[in-house]
């Protein structure tokens, strides 16, 4: 499988943009086969039987996202909403989960290898929502960045390009985003 060039592909969401049904016809299965990866990424890090499974995570994003009324600027603007909408998903799952059952095993919620946190699956993303519902206050770029890197799959320079910064800067920001929600999250499971 041929990886398609990023300007190909903001070209196509131009073109997509001002009606063209062939560049929608072609750019449908880039879009939905680069979902489909960043799902599955995110999936790998929940719990084994999981009741969202990544194709439905995809489909509903998918639905969402041909939906807006977005004029896409480039391959990273519109996986960077594909990132708030999974986040969306996500934590609405999760909420629903929770409501339904409560008291499940420990799990593992990862944001990066050297980071991890130890609680209930369900109670875990809230408890990650809440935390960056509180960072996003404070702090709207370190925010959007965890949103772009967490739940988009972006890296820092797709990140720095949707949020017109520079790479050097969305590591630095990546870092301490990272280190405040491990202790709004550690200091919230001690409570």
């Amino acid at each position: 499988m041929t990886e398609v060039p990023t300007q190909q592909v903001t070209q196509l969401l131009a073109d997509w943009c001002r009606g063209d049904e062939r560049a929608a016809d072609l750019l449908s299965p880039l879009l939905y086969r680069e979902l489909r990866r960043l799902a599955r990424s995110y999936m790998k890090r929940e719990r084994p039987g999981h009741t969202l499974q990544s194709t439905a995570l995809v489909h509903e994003a998918y639905l969402r996202l041909v939906d807006q009324r977005v004029e896409w600027k480039s391959r990273a603007h519109f996986f960077g909403i594909a990132a708030q909408i999974m986040r969306r998903i996500l934590v609405d799952h999760a909420k629903k989960s929770c409501a339904k059952k409560r008291g499940a095993g420990t799990q593992v919620l990862s944001l990066d290898e050297p980071l991890a946190i130890s609680m209930e699956r369900g109670k875990d993303l809230l408890a990650l929502d809440d935390a960056l519902g509180r960072l996003a206050k404070s702090d709207p770029q370190r925010g959007r960045i965890v949103e772009l890197r967490f739940f988009g799959g972006l890296s820092n320079e797709e990140s720095a390009q949707v949020l017109d910064i520079s790479p050097a800067t969305v590591q630095r920001q990546w870092a301490g985003a990272r280190a405040w929600l491990y202790h709004e999250m550690t200091q919230q499971g001690a409570d």
